[in-house]
């Protein structure tokens, strides 16, 4: 029997048994061929370098605006996203946010509102709220707004009216409340160990990493009309288990991985078949992203995160190539941040395929 006959005796067989031949997964080569959509970037400088790389490794962009004091004030960023979005409308997406300021004053929402509407207008496809909502920002009583505060509802109803998306960053690692010797990521020790305002551990006044995770769950519940994207793996990164709970109990919600990629590795390591399988199970809910932020340099920021990159064209396809070879290869990488060689979840095309752009495409509501 010739090898192309044993080949289909062997694939009919395992379909009469109800199993499917094995699809074949993408390899590095594939790269720059398949389409990408980096979910979750900030391109806050009007500068062509991040739609020159974007171009050379397949990738298109969705840029979040975020109301940050590292970054550019809102206007400026709105500015920059409005003229990369006009030179080159197919490959470069942007997410609108809005300012806190005069929250809990006569107003606010009708003004929210507009600044929202103007955003759409000019083409963001989504809203963006930031950790300062719970971490940050006091009402005019000097009391702490969080999420699920009421006197957001009315911006979060006309967002669900318009069928945008709100991308959510709520919190940070677990790992920022947690001793540093119980870290599970060398990346995370070292910048909490630098930057001690930030280490919440050290800060035991402040709401607990429960706390805020609670305060987001009672939000997502309250509107189950809001399409809802749980940033950095929802905040929950620590455990794909937990994550898998959270969309299980939120049909609204999706979550993109930027910036957790380590920590996923980090469970990989330690139990590789739950995490590709949680991968394969939840592949039309997750959407990859980076945090890949092209910003200006400022050298009174000591705390400037992410940090300046002086060569950020091989940062980019440094970063885009190794997270490729892990989530779609089955090549072994060493990951300085956990101090361990891993192995690629090499996850079937299909997947990659959704987690990579489809799923992105269709959330943001990008056309076919």
């Amino acid at each position: 029997m010739g090898i192309d006959r044993r080949f289909s005796v062997l694939a009919a067989a395992m379909l009469l048994a109800g199993a499917a031949p094995a699809q074949p997964g993408y390899s590095d080569a594939d790269f720059t061929h398949v389409p990408k959509l980096d979910a979750h970037v900030h391109a806050n400088v009007d500068d062509p370098v991040f739609l020159s790389i974007a171009r050379k490794d397949g990738f298109e962009l969705l840029s979040i605006n975020v109301d940050y004091p590292d970054f550019p004030p809102l206007g400026r960023q709105a500015q920059i996203a409005e003229t990369k979005r006009a030179a080159d409308p197919k490959r470069f997406h942007y997410a609108t946010t809005f300012s806190m300021k005069g929250f809990g004053t006569p107003g606010w929402t009708e003004r929210t509102d507009a600044t929202i509407d103007a955003a759409i207008a000019k083409g963001a496809v989504a809203v963006k709220v930031w950790k300062n909502i719970g971490m940050v920002e006091n009402d005019p009583d000097g009391k702490r707004v969080f999420l699920d505060d009421p006197r957001f509802d009315g911006v979060m109803r006309h967002i669900a009216d318009r069928h945008i998306p709100l991308i959510a960053h709520q919190g940070e690692p677990r790992n920022c409340w947690l001793p540093l010797d119980q870290m599970s990521t060398e990346n995370d020790r070292s910048y909490f160990r630098e930057h001690p305002e930030y280490y919440m551990y050290l800060h035991p006044r402040e709401p607990t990493y429960e706390t805020l995770m609670a305060h987001r769950d009672r939000f997502v519940a309250r509107h189950p009309h809001l399409s809802f994207v749980g940033a950095h793996m929802a905040s929950l990164e620590w455990s794909v288990d937990k994550l898998g709970a959270f969309l299980d109990r939120f049909p609204n919600a999706n979550a993109d991985i930027a910036a957790r990629i380590t920590q996923i590795q980090a469970q990989s390591r330690d139990d590789y078949a739950k995490v590709r399988a949680f991968f394969v199970k939840y592949q039309d809910r997750l959407m990859y992203g980076t945090d890949l932020t092209q910003n200006p340099p400022d050298p009174a920021a000591r705390a400037q995160n992410p940090p300046a990159i002086d060569d950020f064209a091989k940062e980019a396809d440094d970063t885009w190539r190794s997270d490729w070879h892990y989530l779609a290869t089955g090549g072994s990488q060493h990951v300085d941040a956990i101090e361990a060689t891993v192995k690629g979840l090499a996850l079937p095309r299909t997947v990659i395929d959704k987690i990579y752009y489809r799923n992105a495409r269709r959330i943001f509501r990008l056309g076919a």
